[in-house]
């Protein structure tokens, strides 16, 4: 995987912390104020500080803030225009395939929300691409992904080791498509999987006892060649996750209550 999909791994997990305080500058910049657009401490349409006071803020120089706001720029966050200032621009115009701004919805507490919409992309794409496999893997790939079913059954998972083994499934799954669009969103399926895990009980007590079962069912479809079996199991497996997400949402709605 690339090294920004580790680095949001690491983030979704609160364990990549002290990681941050060893980036660059520029990096550091582009986190603190992705960070605070997206908790909306800079609210859409509103106007970004001037250079000066962002420069005299984060104690850099006024070049690292330039680079700082094309980088935000090419994300869709924001849209300096003359005379006016830096503008918070409508979320619609981010872009949402970006691990960094996935990542910065992760950092305060991820709404069920945001979460149920990365299923939505989930279902509409992961089916086909596990159809996609059915059709393209090779005995390698098919072998590979038969072992990372038979890891989710190992008896001794914590929350975190689970969510990452089903990840390691699922982006073997977009590799045995052969289509590189489909691995792009890696970030995607990274992030609802284990913004799942994250809000989940431990294992043994969540629901997802029979995961190495359901996951070996995409497994043998793929296996046979069974392009609608593949993409139908695929769609159960998602289904199954999006549902655990509302469920887990609505019980903390009543303890709250």
């Amino acid at each position: 995987m690339p090294d920004g999909g580790r680095g949001l791994r690491n983030r979704i997990l609160d364990t990549g912390k002290t990681q941050r305080r060893s980036r660059t500058s520029h990096a550091q910049v582009v986190d603190e104020l992705g960070r605070s657009i997206v908790a909306g401490t800079y609210p859409v349409g509103s106007i970004l500080p001037g250079d000066i006071e962002l420069a005299q803020r984060f104690k850099v120089s006024r070049t690292v803030l330039r680079e700082t706001m094309k980088t935000l720029a090419a994300k869709g966050m924001i849209v300096a225009k003359a005379r006016v200032g830096t503008r918070v621009t409508e979320k619609s115009q981010w872009n949402m395939f970006d691990s960094e701004v996935i990542a910065w919805h992760f950092d305060d507490d991820v709404t069920e929300e945001f979460l149920l919409q990365l299923y939505d992309i989930r279902l509409a794409v992961e089916p086909f691409a596990a159809g996609l496999a059915a059709e393209r893997a090779t005995p390698e790939e098919i072998a590979l992904l038969t072992d990372l079913a038979k890891e989710m059954a190992a008896p001794d998972h914590t929350t975190e080791s689970l969510a990452m083994a089903d990840l390691e499934f699922h982006l073997a799954v977009a590799d045995a498509a052969h289509n590189p669009f489909m691995h792009t969103l890696g970030s995607l399926i990274e992030a609802a999987l284990v913004g799942m895990f994250r809000i989940s009980t431990p294992p043994s007590q969540n629901g997802f006892s029979n995961i190495a079962e359901t996951h070996m069912r995409i497994v043998k479809a793929i296996a046979a060649g069974d392009v609608p079996a593949a993409r139908s199991a695929m769609e159960a497996v998602i289904v199954e996750g999006r549902d655990h997400v509302h469920d887990a949402y609505a019980g903390m709605t009543r303890v709250s209550a």
